[in-house]
């Protein structure tokens, strides 16, 4: 039987999913400070390492070490590119997959925004008609879906 969240995410009558939920699978790929943020980066359009390392403020190993798990988990691939005289190198590019994080990446900058110091927060605003982009939750049918309204199965 599903579990009905009433007014907040109540937990249904079940043993611990452990591995079987997503969110915890989620967490495990992207889970980290640095790896969301390196994310955030690249969906700016931040492409190069040195320039990643230094926006997210981590150092390079680390930077190393989460952009190969971000690559080995399909969500950025990286391209060569050359400038005029330079030798080839490497740029990151989000993956389809790393492009379906964005809404997350929108509800996480959202809430920021609302619930801690919202100096320098930047805007996210659709080009087409200037409005402030905001996450919602829809189901499929497109219908919005508050809390109270929300059912938790399997």
């Amino acid at each position: 039987m599903p579990a009905r969240l009433e007014g907040r995410l109540a937990a249904p009558d079940r043993p611990s999913p452990g591995d079987h939920c997503p969110i915890d699978r989620a967490l495990a790929v992207v889970g980290t400070r640095s790896a969301l943020l390196l994310l955030r980066e690249v969906s700016y359009g931040t492409t190069r390492f040195d320039d990643l390392a230094h926006r997210v403020g981590i150092s390079d190993a680390v930077a190393s070490a989460r952009l190969r798990e971000l690559r080995e988990a399909g969500l950025l691939e990286r391209r060569p590119y050359r400038e005029e005289g330079q030798r080839t190198r490497q740029e990151y590019v989000l993956t389809a997959s790393g492009e379906e994080l964005l809404p997350v990446l929108l509800a996480l900058a959202a809430w920021g925004r609302r619930h801690t110091d919202p100096t320098h927060s930047p805007r996210f605003t659709h080009a087409g008609c200037g409005a402030e982009v905001e996450p919602e939750v829809r189901c499929a049918a497109g219908h919005v879906v508050a809390l109270d309204d929300l059912v938790v199965s399997g």
